[in-house]
C-alpha cells in the first residue's frame, strides 16, 4: 500500500482513545471542549501542523492531521487536557496515511461506535470540520476526506438498515429502566441535564415509560423549559435539585461538567434510587456506591446492553463495508491525481514554452506561416501527450513516485506548487 502525503516531510495521523481500551475516568481526562479544540488548532498552527481536526465525544477523543512525527500530535492533545503523554500510551492508537484514513471512515460510519451504527459521530466530524476551517487549519486534504466520510455516512443510512431499529445511549438507558424496574408509571423520574444525550433520553423515556412524573433540571433553565413543552413535563430551578432528588425514584444525569454534578451529600439514603450517569467524564460522584439503597449505573454499562436491534444490524455491516470501499476508493483516486496534479501541471507549462518558441521561430523562417492553424494543432498536440502521462500516473501497475522522478528529470522541471 503505498503511502499518501499532501506535503513531502509530513504524513497523516490519526491519534486517539477510545471506550474499547479506554474507560469513562480515562476518556473524561482527555475530554476536550470547543474551547480546547479551539486551543490545541492555534497551537498547532504555531507548531506547523499542516491541517488539523479533533474530535472529542464521550466515547472517545481523536486529533486527526499532518505532522513529521506522530508524537506532535499526541503532546498537543496532553498538553491540553488532564492526561499525561504515559496515560494516554497505554490506551492510545495511533494510524498513519492509509490505515488513518480509513480509521476516520469507520468512525465517521458507526462501525466503531460503541453502539453499532450510531450515527451521532458525523455531526462531531462536521462540527469539527468547521472548527478547523474557522482557524484556517482545514487543508483541502482534510476537506475532501470529510466531505467522503460525510458521504459514505449518507449512502450507508440510506442503502443500508445499519442504524434502523432505537439504539443509542438514551435508548439502551431507557431499556435499562423498564428492564429493571417495575411499576415504572408511577415512578418519579427526574432528568438532570438537557443536552443531546439529555433530550433524546426525555423523548425515549416519554415514549416507552407511559410516565408523565419526569422532571427537569438543567443549569440554564430555558433549556429545560424548551424540551419540557414539547412534552408538557415540569421544569424546576438548578437550586431545587437536593429537594428533587430527595422525591425522586429515578435520576438520569447527562449534564455535560468535567467535575462530578452530583455527590453523596445531595442525596437522601432512606429511600432506594436508582442512578443513570450517561456524562463523560463521570458526573456522579463514586462515594455515591456507600450508600446503601442507591443503585449506580454508568453509560459504560449501558453499552454494553445488546439487544434484536443490534444483531440485526451487523447483518449490514458488509453492505457498510462495500459503500466505504467504493467512496474510499473514489477519495483516494483524487489524492493520487492531486500528488501529480504540479507534475502534470509544469509538463504543460514547459510544452507550452517550447509550443511559443517554435511558433516565434517558424513566423520569422516561414513567409505566410498560419500562426493561428499552428496553435491549434500543437494545443491538441500538446493536450494528447499530457493525457497519455496523466493515464501513466493513474495505473496501478505503475511505481507512481518513480514515474513523477523520471518526468521530472527527463522534462527539467521546476514545480512552482505544493
Amino acid at each position: 500500500m503505498r503511502d499518501y502525503h499532501i506535503s513531502k516531510h509530513n504524513s497523516f495521523y490519526a491519534v486517539g482513545l477510545s471506550y474499547k481500551k479506554a474507560d469513562a475516568e480515562v476518556r473524561g481526562k482527555f475530554s476536550l471542549d470547543v474551547p480546547a479544540i479551539d486551543h490545541i488548532l492555534g497551537k498547532a498552527k504555531e507548531i506547523g501542523v499542516d491541517g488539523l481536526l479533533a474530535i472529542s465525544t464521550c466515547n472517545r477523543t481523536e486529533l486527526y492531521g499532518f505532522a513529521q512525527h506522530p508524537y506532535q500530535l499526541i503532546k498537543l492533545l496532553c498538553d491540553e487536557t488532564n492526561g499525561t503523554v504515559e496515560e494516554f500510551q497505554e490506551v492510545a492508537y495511533v494510524y498513519k496515511n492509509h490505515d488513518a484514513i480509513s480509521h476516520m471512515f469507520k468512525v465517521g460510519t458507526g462501525l466503531d461506535s460503541q453502539i453499532l451504527g450510531d450515527f451521532e459521530i458525523i455531526s462531531q466530524i462536521k462540527q469539527g470540520f468547521y472548527r478547523s476551517k474557522k482557524q484556517d487549519m482545514a487543508n483541502p486534504f482534510l476537506e475532501r476526506l470529510c466531505n467522503s466520510v460525510i458521504q459514505a455516512s449518507k449512502r450507508i443510512k440510506n442503502e443500508t438498515e445499519l442504524s434502523s431499529g432505537a439504539t443509542s445511549v438514551a435508548f439502551a438507558s431507557v431499556k435499562y429502566i423498564l428492564d429493571n424496574v417495575d411499576d415504572i408509571s408511577k415512578k418519579n423520574i427526574l432528568l438532570f441535564g438537557t443536552g443531546k444525550i439529555g433530550r433524546n433520553t426525555c423523548e425515549n423515556l416519554v415514549k416507552h415509560s407511559n410516565n408523565s412524573h419526569i422532571t427537569l433540571i438543567n443549569r440554564t433553565r430555558e433549556k429545560a423549559e424548551d424540551i419540557a413543552g414539547k412534552f408538557q413535563l415540569t421544569v424546576k430551578d438548578y437550586g431545587d435539585l437536593q429537594t428533587e432528588i430527595r422525591k425522586a425514584d429515578i435520576l438520569v444525569v447527562a449534564t455535560g461538567a468535567q467535575l462530578p454534578t452530583v455527590s453523596k451529600a445531595l442525596i437522601y439514603p432512606k429511600k432506594p434510587l436508582l442512578i443513570l450517569d450517561l456524562s463523560v467524564p463521570k458526573n456522579v460522584s463514586d462515594d455515591v456506591k456507600e450508600l446503601d439503597n442507591v443503585t449506580l449505573v454508568h453509560l459504560d454499562e449501558l453499552s454494553q446492553i445488546t439487544d434484536e436491534t443490534l444483531a440485526k444490524r451487523k447483518e449490514y455491516v458488509p453492505k457498510a463495508e462495500a459503500i466505504i470501499e467504493k467512496v474510499k476508493k473514489d477519495f483516494l483516486k483524487w489524492l493520487e491525481t492531486r500528488k501529480f496534479a504540479p507534475v502534470i501541471n509544469a509538463l504543460k507549462d514547459k510544452l507550452n514554452t517550447m509550443k511559443a518558441e517554435e511558433i516565434d521561430f517558424q513566423t520569422k523562417k516561414i513567409e505566410g506561416f498560419d500562426q493561428i492553424q499552428a496553435e491549434i494543432i500543437s494545443d491538441r498536440i500538446i493536450q494528447k501527450i499530457t493525457k497519455q502521462f496523466a493515464n501513466h500516473l493513474k495505473s496501478n501497475e505503475v511505481d507512481t513516485d518513480d514515474s513523477l522522478e523520471l518526468i521530472q528529470k527527463v522534462f527539467q522541471l521546476e514545480l512552482h506548487s505544493k
